[in-house]
């Protein structure tokens, strides 16, 4: 009895021994995510986009959310975007940015405009609280900007920062109101190739120390 129970039990064993063997297949590790130094090193102003590539948009969505964790005067949070991401609307906005800048950005699937609430950032009691006044909106409205390119490099996209363009059409194809100063149109994509690696100004140059 207890012989053929010892040899039940091997049998057993004995079959449950090939899956036991059988390893699953680990997944691919995913490529770890880019250092600061490397979004600052890889990003650049993109004049040529593939526009084989699309964006979506919920992927804008995730992009634009890491400029609300930018800082602002008082916490204002005055700056405000306008997101062309249909081809028809995209192709309007791109006749507001002159005719240089819509060909180095033929290719890019979005154009973003920014803007910031006059009368907040900078102001205290309805009054400029120094001299710069509005201009600390524009200064605002640079910083989400940043987080905004940073961010795009750190999901894989490219972007052009656009200073030139029509603001009166601008608002009214987008309906900004007159509350709000229209700042950089910046475009969104995927580079088409490897930009050159512009030359920076000895550190030296542009800082002082007392």
């Amino acid at each position: 009895m207890r012989t053929n129970i010892l040899l039940a039990a091997l049998a057993a064993a004995a079959m449950l021994l090939p899956l036991a063997c059988t390893s699953t297949p680990e997944a691919p590790a995913a490529a770890p995510a880019p250092t600061l130094d490397e979004l600052y090193a890889s990003r650049r102003s993109i004049r040529s986009y593939d526009a084989s590539k699309t964006i979506s948009e919920e992927q804008v969505r995730t992009l634009l959310t890491a400029t609300q964790q930018a800082p602002s005067w008082a916490n204002t949070q005055t700056s405000r975007y306008y997101v062309a991401i249909s081809p028809d609307k995209v192709a309007a906005a791109k006749e507001c940015i002159g005719e240089g800048n819509a060909r180095n950005t033929a290719g890019a699937p979005v154009i973003i405009v920014s803007t910031y609430v006059k009368g907040f950032s900078g102001f205290g009691r309805g009054a400029a609280v120094n001299e710069i006044g509005d201009g600390w909106g524009a200064y605002d409205n640079g910083l989400s900007n940043a987080y905004l390119i940073l961010k795009a490099r750190e999901m894989g996209f490219d972007t052009l920062i656009m200073g030139f363009r029509e603001s009166d059409r601008l608002r009214t194809l987008f309906a900004i109101p007159e509350t709000e100063e229209v700042m950089a149109v910046i475009a969104l994509g995927y580079r088409a190739g490897e930009p050159r690696q512009p030359a920076h100004k000895a550190l030296d140059e542009v800082v002082k120390f007392y």
